[in-house]
């Protein structure tokens, strides 16, 4: 799991000059915003762990019954009635109450260090998860009400190693994927490397420059959006 990354008063600064600098060049509009997690996933990661806990448990109960002597499972059985053994029994209530407590022990963890069960969440959930509060980020903060739909919104999400640029349907039918990936591709090499702020600025420049191929400076422009990135 990511670690949590601090964008300085500086680098907000630095980030805002970015936008201003790009939108200076065409009528189009730029939205930046960074979540740290994009859910807690406490749900997804306690079924999980339920998941794995009754997988063990099945695991344990195969190994017990095929892969040990009988008694071991369940006393002694036919043919060793004269053999002594101090082994524990594996008991069906046992193995279901281990399992539980063993359940209920992950739901603990989880609820006092929520990053030990973002390990449990699998990696197209996360995705998921991220995507969507792309979306509610792009329509919450209006980027698709821009006068000519040209907004365009870069998101990252930390936790989940995830970036995504949505764009209104203005700028999105003008632009091959391979752009949206290039920008996209900008803003997870630099937080892989710790500089979100570096790659907001480079993924800034580029949605800059191709607006600016498909919406040109007009007389009497508003700005639309804010110009500043935004942290969740």
């Amino acid at each position: 799991m990511a670690q949590r990354i601090k964008v300085s008063a500086q680098d907000h600064e630095r980030i805002t000059a970015a936008i201003r600098a790009a939108e200076s060049k065409t009528s189009g509009e730029i939205f930046a915003a960074v979540a740290y997690q994009s859910d807690d996933y406490f749900f997804v990661s306690s079924f999980m762990a339920a998941l794995w806990a009754l997988l063990l448990g099945a695991f344990l109960a195969i190994m017990f019954t095929w892969g040990a002597p009988m008694e071991w499972f369940a006393g002694q059985a036919s043919g060793w009635d004269n053999v002594e053994t101090d082994s524990a029994v594996l008991t069906p209530l046992t193995l279901a109450l281990a399992q539980i407590f063993s359940f209920l022990a992950f739901i603990i963890l989880f609820r006092i260090f929520p990053v030990l069960g973002f390990w449990f969440v699998p990696r197209s959930i996360a995705n998921r998860r991220a995507s969507s509060n792309a979306v509610r980020q792009f329509l919450a903060h209006g980027t698709h009400t821009t006068q000519n739909r040209s907004g365009i919104l870069l998101f990252m999400s930390l936790a989940e190693r995830y970036a995504e640029v949505v764009a209104d349907s203005g700028i999105s039918e003008k632009v091959s994927q391979d752009q949206w990936d290039d920008m996209v591709r900008t803003l997870t090499e630099h937080a892989a490397k710790g500089d979100v702020a570096g790659g907001f600025i480079d993924a800034v420049e580029q949605a800059g420059t191709l607006l600016a191929q498909h919406f040109p400076p007009i007389e009497g422009d508003k700005n639309e959006l804010d110009d500043r990135l935004v942290e969740l």
